[in-house]
């Protein structure tokens, strides 16, 4: 299920504003890889670009290339919604449905995707909740609404939303950022589950964090506010955190600046 990501000569613009430029880099399958470095360095906005989130904003475009295994996700042919139910993404708050059960927002994306008779559904929204650790949690109230849950809970279901469709990478931007540390402990967890079917890619801001989830890290910063950013390294998480190749990098990780 899970598949590689090449990147190679990226930038990506706000109207004409080079956010990010020259990111090139492989992301392994069944693997975690985090994103690190200061705010506004495009560490997000890199990540949008890897499941063609990042165009839905007016103006904003991409230029270089993104392969998923060898289909060009940015090629004429290619459908942006093809893609992003192939790249499923996590959002730094949890976001279900308002109006939905927490049956029905695991199922939403399946609905949408195509017919399933409600035997199909209610395996797959199982599989799904038990794949998001909280099908003990939930399973006797499913008809509740999702907003209902709890932070940390709601944040595991959105992963459960995620899953249903059956992607083969899972992007996570600050997943974390506004949960508790017990929810924040639970994520870590189901992180280090899911990597064994997908490949995941996370941003965070917690060095720690990073440091525990991750197989390999991604350095961004930019030169000065206003200029773009980019990737000054990458490498396997246990060197980037005790021996990385650029001061820069050691600066931000030891608290110097950031």
């Amino acid at each position: 299920m899970a598949k590689q990501i090449e990147v190679a000569g990226l930038d990506a613009y706000y109207g004409t504003h080079k956010a990010i430029e020259g990111i090139s880099m492989t992301i392994e399958p069944r693997s975690v890889t985090a994103f690190i470095g200061p705010s506004g360095c495009g560490k997000s906005t890199f990540l949008r670009t890897l499941n063609r989130m990042h165009e839905v904003i007016p103006g904003a475009r991409v230029e270089g290339k993104v392969r998923l295994e060898d289909q060009d996700l940015y090629g004429a042919d290619v459908d942006p919604v093809s893609v992003r139910r192939t790249i499923g993404m996590v959002f730094q708050r949890p976001n279900p449905f308002p109006t939905m059960s927490i049956f029905d927002n695991v199922a939403a994306g399946l609905r949408l995707n195509g017919r399933h008779s409600r035997s199909q559904l209610d395996g797959i929204v199982e599989e799904s909740l038990k794949g998001a650790n909280l099908w003990n949690e939930v399973k006797d109230r499913l008809n509740k609404p999702g907003a209902g849950l709890s932070g940390g809970q709601q944040q595991r279901l959105c992963i459960a939303r995620a899953i249903a469709v059956r992607p083969q990478v899972l992007l996570m931007d600050e997943p974390c950022s506004a949960l508790d540390p017990i929810s924040t402990l639970a994520i870590e967890d189901l992180i280090s589950q899911l990597k064994q079917d997908y490949t995941i890619v996370i941003v965070t801001h917690n060095m720690q964090q990073a440091a525990r989830v991750s197989d390999k890290t991604a350095f961004f910063n930019l030169a000065a506010q206003g200029q773009p950013g980019k990737l000054v390294e990458m490498d396997e998480t246990s060197k980037i955190f005790t021996n990385p190749a650029e001061k820069a990098t050691e600066d931000y990780i030891t608290g110097r600046f950031g």
